[in-house]
């Protein structure tokens, strides 16, 4: 794959690199020149990525078994990025865990595990990296989902999609209250996507045919789909957009 070398001196922290979105994540930003800072809750797959960049000449560093839904943790990921490499130019906050259930039978626990790990976590890291990336007018790119979008038929999607929709609206407010040092803020809101998360309902035909009902691509996304789009919004070619959120969902919300 050819390289503009458009990171070359940019330092780019990104979470959830042991693999799916985040580990093509660290390999793409990396090929155009980005030092990546990742990490992951399985130190064992984080391993496989920082081997993978290594192969290929890359620079990626960071450990696994990182828990960011945990402040503290949060705020040494990113202190030990910055004392690695001394700056962060882009947040790519990628991780994220969620519990479904319906509304009526949704434990509290449940309800509160995917609220921790798919918002809280991009709260934590953003607070802690935010004097770094106001210091280099930084990028901040959030993932969340189409279901911030739009409710489920099919799965109990209640606690994600609140999760996700609050995702959505406080990159908007990151957006605004970045833009005095220069950073902006955008997130990202997939549609299904082959990952190694969906890939045992992808394979079976069956599920399949409900994840793919009501997009009209039929097909489902690839996470070199959704990288791209965010190599891009943390490039100088997207220098004017801040504060909205770009779908990737092969015409889901079209509908």
């Amino acid at each position: 794959m050819s390289s503009t070398g458009r990171f070359t001196g940019k330092v780019a922290l990104i979470s959830g690199t042991g693999g799916g979105q985040g580990r093509v994540a660290a390999l793409r930003f990396a090929r155009e020149g980005a030092k990546v800072f990742g990490c992951d809750l399985n130190a064992a797959l984080q391993q496989e990525t920082l081997a993978m960049l290594k192969a290929e000449g890359l620079e990626m560093a960071g450990d696994g078994s990182i828990d960011l839904g945990d402040p503290l943790q949060a705020r040494a990921w990113v202190d030990a990025a910055v004392a690695q490499y001394g700056q962060v130019d882009i947040l790519y906050n990628n991780a994220s865990s969620a519990r479904f259930a319906p509304i009526a039978d949704m434990s509290i626990e449940d309800w509160q595990y995917t609220v921790r790990n798919e918002l809280d976590l991009v709260f934590y890291s953003t607070k802690y990296a935010w004097p770094h990336l106001a210091a280099r007018g930084g990028v901040i790119i959030n993932i969340s989902s189409v279901a911030a979008w739009g409710a489920s038929t099919v799965t109990g999607i209640g606690a994600h999609s609140a999760a996700k929709a609050g995702v959505v609206a406080v990159t908007r407010q990151m957006a605004i209250e970045g833009v005095k040092s220069g950073i902006r803020a955008v997130s990202i809101s997939p549609g299904v996507i082959a990952t190694p998360g969906t890939l045992p309902f992808l394979t079976h035909p069956e599920a399949r045919a409900v994840l793919l009902n009501g997009v009209p691509m039929q097909r489902p996304g690839e996470s070199d789909e959704v990288v791209a789009m965010a190599l891009f919004i943390a490039s100088a070619e997207a220098s004017y957009i801040t504060g909205t959120d770009i779908v990737v969902d092969g015409g889901m919300l079209a509908l």
